[in-house]
């Protein structure tokens, strides 16, 4: 008899009809017994499959059916977007997925059903390794290895530019909010923006900001944007020789726009769950103005 596909020799022996009884309370029928005596055949109810079960298990607990687990594993993976492809021989309590990417994933069958109740998330480590590499390219750098200091949230990288080689977060690489230790300059020095953005509460009041970053788009991303599905966008981004430059313009224009347009001055508690930032948020009547003032900088810096 063929059980899981693994050949199995029959047990002569009778079948006690209290094993039968036994049996079938707890959702299986007994076909044969097989191995030797303590070992039977049990076909499940619910699927039809064949089981191996121990006689002392299906007298003293509720046997499980292979089969119908497996079915729960492939249904869990299936809500989480994977293909259940086998348990782990190695550990009874981690399975073998196919992720949408083609990926083989090795995954506890608890994290696998959380994913599936929307709980948390799964990702491939071999997408993400090759999306990290990206990252550190763009932004001018080589992914070396993981973090020598073994924390989980570093990596070390080298810059392309020096060779420099030092750790980084891993969510500064993706901000770009870091320099290098060896050749970077201070921010004072440095080259920045002055920025113009545009944002719309979920009220649909618009509001504009002005401010200096020297990266606008990674400031409004990661830095002002609290609620992701709020529509904002950089309107303008005139470039700076010097982060001391950037500064002392947005310092000079925001002392005259509070000075002409007091009443254009939002109330931080009007925008505090969207936006992140205390100040420096005007009604959007005042973004031509403000638009105004970054092209005649534009036209003088030029």
């Amino acid at each position: 008899m063929t059980i899981q596909n693994t050949l199995l020799p029959i047990h002569k022996g009778s079948l006690q009809p209290h094993w039968i009884a036994t049996a079938k309370s707890k959702g299986f029928d007994i076909v044969a017994r097989v191995v030797d005596r303590l070992h039977l055949a049990l076909r499940c109810h619910q699927c039809g499959a064949l089981n191996k079960v121990r006689l002392f298990t299906l007298m003293n607990s509720q046997p499980n059916c292979s089969a119908c687990i497996e079915q729960v594993w492939a249904s869990d993976a299936a809500a989480a977007g994977l293909e259940f492809l086998s348990r782990d021989p190695k550990n009874r309590h981690y399975g073998l997925y196919r992720a949408a990417c083609g990926h083989q994933l090795r995954r506890q069958f608890e994290l696998i059903k959380r994913v599936a109740a929307l709980q948390t998330g799964v990702r491939c480590e071999t997408c993400h390794a090759a999306s990290e590499i990206g990252v550190a390219q763009a932004r001018g750098w080589h992914l070396l290895c993981p973090d020598p200091e073994g924390d989980q949230n570093y990596r070390l990288y080298k810059h392309m530019d020096c060779g420099h080689e030092q750790r980084v977060a891993r969510v500064n690489m993706q901000t770009g909010r870091f320099g290098c230790g060896g050749c970077s300059e201070d921010w004072v020095a440095a080259p920045s923006f002055l920025y113009a953005m545009s944002f719309t509460l979920s009220n649909g009041r618009e509001l504009v900001k002005l401010g200096f970053s020297r990266d606008p788009g990674s400031r409004l991303r990661y830095q002002l944007q609290r609620d992701m599905d709020m529509p904002c966008a950089i309107l303008r981004q005139i470039p700076m020789a010097t982060g001391q430059d950037a500064i002392r313009l947005e310092k000079r224009l925001h002392a005259k726009l509070l000075r002409e347009h007091a009443d254009c001055v939002v109330d931080p508690a009007s925008y505090r769950t969207q936006i992140r930032v205390k100040s420096e948020i005007y009604d959007a009547r005042l973004t031509k103005t403000i638009l105004g003032h970054l092209d005649k900088i534009e036209v003088q810096a030029a």
